[in-house]
Order: C-alpha cells, then structure tokens, then sequence
C-alpha cells in the first residue's frame, strides 16, 4: 500500500518519496522515528488504526496520538466480514445465527492476535447478541481456518481477502460484514446496520500522520496530493482488487474519524480489562 502511494507521489515531489519499513512493537518504533524527524512535511508515517487507537489504550506507549501527530489523510478502510462454518454453527442469517449464539454458555471466536480489530470487535458481537466470548488467537489465516473448519471455533471476523475464497468456495458462510455500506465483493451480504445490528459498524483503517508542528500548508499541500493519488485509476484498482475501500479523506474527516476510535476503542479496552 505505501509503495502504491509512493509511486503516484513521485510525480509531486522532486525528490521522490522512499518507503523505508519499520517494523517493531506493533508500530510503536515506526512512531517515536516520525514523532522525533523534522516537522517539515519530509518523514511521514503510513499507519494502521490500531496503532493509534487501540494499542494506546492497551499498554502506555512513548507517544500521545493527539500530541505529537498531525492527521493528514485516510488512504484506505479496510473492513471486516463476519465469518462461521455452516456445518458446525446455524448460518443462514446473521438473526439465526444470533439466536443460537446466545443459548450457547460461551463463543469461541478466533482472532488475529490480541489487540487487533478482530480481538476487540468479538466483544462487540458477544454485546450485540448477548452472550459471553472466549476469544482464541492465532498466528496465522490458515490456522485460523482450519479452527473454524474443525469447530474449535464458532466465529471470527476475516478481512475481504481473507474471506473471499472461502465464502465462494462454500467453506464458510458470510453473514453480515462490518462496512458502511455493500461491499462489491460480497454484494449478497448486508452490512451490520442493514440487519439491525449497528453496534457492529466498524473499520480499520490506513492512514497518513506527520510529526506534530508541521506548517497547515504543508498539511494542506500533502492532504492534496495524497487525495489525488488515491484517485488514480490503477492505484485504487490495485487497492480495491485487495479489498481495500479506498477514501483519500480531508484533513478534517480524517481527524474525526481518529478521534472518534480513540474514544471508541479505548471504552472497549477498558471495559475488557486487557493488557498486555
């Protein structure tokens, strides 16, 4: 995804742009190199919702979110599908599936690993349907998979690449997915609030910060061109292929919408108890 981005931008910027990987401490490294560079609008930093919205509120990172970072753009959503082994689990709607969930003493639901989306949006369905949810991680899709094949697992939330092959091929059924409105690749099933559960509209999300006491008309300038290269045909063709929703945001939908999972996310992990 950065280096799509970078890519457009080459032709706005005569220095080019160089995509330099920093991975580490789920992007809290990432974060302190941004946070320390110049506030010139030179070091940017591509990062996921969970690193600014949940993983703050799990354990005391060496950075503020609203301090030391300026919103510039939201390059992509990247929504979840609601996933269950028809064999194993009632699946013919998400109220069916619903209604036998709460009978059930608890739900074994598979997640990516502790602190993502997926961990914390199972304690959003077990309030929606009203039940009680074990989340179980795993390190991998495949194992993930073959959890919820077995039956080790009753649910979990997938991403559209994910889940894709696995609904077309009938391995598992869709049952609602967790995006504002219809995704093209799964036209045939509704979103959360189309089935009355609006408690599970949700999204992750990339997008673009620079260090704090960046200029507002570099701010300006950058927003500009990112929002124009995320209108490039075969850049949002690439990222949508990828399950991507692709937005390229205003500076202002994009601080909204980080304040808005800040707050969001930070009651859910609170009201879990979890650290790490």
């Amino acid at each position: 995804m950065a280096r799509l981005l970078a890519n457009q931008l080459q032709h706005s910027f005569k220095g080019g742009v160089i995509v330099e990987n920093k991975p580490g401490a789920g992007g809290v490294l990432a974060a302190q190199e941004v946070m320390r560079s110049p506030p010139d609008g030179h070091t940017l930093m591509l990062a996921a919702m969970p690193q600014m919205a949940i993983l703050p509120a799990i354990n005391k990172v060496p950075y503020s979110v609203e301090k030391d970072f300026v919103p510039v753009s939201q390059v992509v959503g990247t929504d979840l599908v609601l996933v269950t082994n028809p064999q194993r689990v009632p699946s013919g709607s998400m109220q069916e599936f619903a209604a036998w969930a709460k009978k059930q003493s608890r739900l074994f639901f598979g997640t990516p690993g502790p602190g993502t989306v997926g961990h914390f949006g199972a304690y959003l369905l077990a309030d929606a349907v009203g039940t009680q949810v074990e989340p179980v991680h795993f390190r991998s899709t495949g194992d993930q998979v073959a959890a919820l094949l077995s039956g080790d697992i009753q649910a979990q939330f997938f991403s559209y690449a994910a889940a894709a092959s696995l609904v077309k091929a009938g391995k598992v059924k869709a049952l609602i997915t967790t995006s504002p409105t219809r995704s093209a690749m799964f036209p045939d099933t509704p979103t959360s609030t189309e089935v009355g559960y609006p408690g599970l509209l949700f999204t992750s999300w990339y997008g673009v910060f620079a260090p704090a006491g960046t200029p507002p008309q570099v701010i300006d300038k950058l927003n500009a061109e990112i929002v124009k290269a995320t209108q490039d045909p075969d850049t949002r063709s690439k990222l949508e292929g990828a399950g991507l929703r692709v937005t390229g945001t205003s500076r202002a939908a994009f601080t909204q919408l980080l304040n808005e999972d800040i707050k969001r996310w930070g009651e859910v992990v609170r009201s879990t108890g979890f650290k790490q």
